[in-house]
């Protein structure tokens, strides 16, 4: 177990002592579960046959709550070192499980009593402050019940209007659709007529021009007529 006195205004430190009563060297490596509150100072390392070794954790400032569950451990990690080898991060990474040992500690936060009565009364002020402003709170519900009604019914409101302008312009659309089929229509319609009125009006022109040159002749292109006529039969005559 790691013990953690206060206050926590500042970094606390405590000593984690590892020792090796056998008579090979071991390798050690402490990890946290909560590695951004603390920092182990060595996290690693050797320690010869019967030689130990003091390793420092470093709990980082925060605000502590006593109602607040402390699950922080660390974990010590031992293996018995080989005789040769290049490094311990390659030693750590190709040694099997079954040849490593694992203990557990648990973290533990001790407040001073005099930080302790503070901590109290500070607590106690917290609490009465968060009633008044409940009290506050509930003493405005009414208003709120009020106002919260009053955008209800304007919601409804407007969702009803959205309701009516939607369907007035389903029925412009489907008007406009109307209209466009009935001047489609229309223009057939007359299509057809124009055809159908073309033919005879251009046979009658064609009459009318074929008549005006006989209607158009003057007299005197009748007496030359008859004048040649009659001087081609007189010599025939003769």
């Amino acid at each position: 177990m790691s013990c953690f006195a206060g206050p926590f205004t500042d970094v606390v430190m405590t000593e984690l002592k590892l020792s090796n009563p056998t008579e090979k060297r071991v390798c050690f490596k402490v990890k946290t579960t909560a590695p951004k509150r603390y920092c182990v100072r060595p996290n690693s390392g050797i320690i010869e046959p019967g030689g130990k070794v003091a390793v420092s954790l470093m709990l980082q400032p925060f605000t502590y709550d006593p109602k607040e569950k402390n699950k922080h451990k660390f974990m010590v990690l031992t293996m018995v070192a080989p005789d040769e080898f290049e490094s311990q991060d390659a030693l750590w990474k190709e040694m099997p499980q079954d040849q490593l040992m694992d203990s557990k500690l648990k973290c533990v936060f001790e407040m001073p009593e005099s930080e302790q009565n503070n901590l109290d009364s500070s607590v106690k002020k917290d609490e009465s402050a968060k009633s008044m402003d409940t009290s506050f709170t509930s003493a405005e519900l009414p208003n709120a019940n009020v106002h919260a009604g009053n955008l209800e019914s304007e919601l409804k409101r407007s969702m009803e209007n959205c309701k009516r302008l939607s369907q007035d312009l389903r029925d412009a659309r489907q008007e406009n659709s109307r209209l466009k089929e009935e001047a489609v229509r229309l223009r057939k319609v007359t299509k057809v007529e124009t055809e159908r009125s073309t033919p005879s009006a251009s046979s009658s022109s064609r009459t009318v021009s074929m008549e005006e040159p006989s209607a158009s002749l003057p007299p005197i292109v009748y007496l030359v007529a008859a004048i040649i006529l009659g001087l081609i039969i007189g010599k025939f005559i003769l």
